[in-house]
């Protein structure tokens, strides 16, 4: 079965920007319940199908497959809950592993999310100066849950 351990974070500053690169990510949901959610995504000339098991700390079941480009707009046109998850994703190594970071656009500008994968729940990781807290456990962070209630509209103090 194939497993993802991801943990997620708020991003502080700009800092980061300097050695990022960033790819243009669409993707939207045809599918989101406790259970699965059934993701489609079109990430420059590759598109991908994505199913997600329920999140449990911070691991769950993921199958990813590549899927003709031509489909994923099709899906991502007539299938696909709005509003369409619109984000550009930046890498950047820091120690041992590659972060990503979403800055978000659309409904949900403003968001920038930092994403860490991980081999196993109990690693040890060096934070970056420009993370913040830890939203891992918080499912309204999840993109799967911005398409049901967007960042622009957060109720935010």
């Amino acid at each position: 079965m194939a497993k993802e351990i991801e943990r997620k974070f708020l991003v502080r500053g700009d800092n980061w920007r300097k050695i990022a690169k960033g790819s243009v990510y669409r993707q939207g949901y045809i599918a989101t319940q406790k259970e699965a959610t059934v993701r489609v995504r079109i990430v420059g000339n590759q598109a991908y199908l994505t199913i997600k098991g329920p999140s449990i700390k911070y691991s769950r079941s993921e199958f990813e497959y590549p899927i003709p480009i031509e489909d994923a707009q099709e899906m991502l046109d007539k299938l696909c809950n709005r509003p369409i998850i619109e984000k550009t994703r930046y890498k950047i190594e820091y120690g041992s592993l590659i972060w990503e970071i979403d800055e978000f656009e659309g409904v949900n500008k403003g968001l920038i999310l930092a994403e860490v994968e991980l081999s196993e729940e109990t690693q040890q990781i060096e934070l970056p100066p420009w993370i913040a807290e830890e939203v891992s456990e918080d499912p309204k962070y999840f993109n799967s849950n911005l398409v049901k209630n967007p960042f622009s509209q957060w109720t935010r103090a």
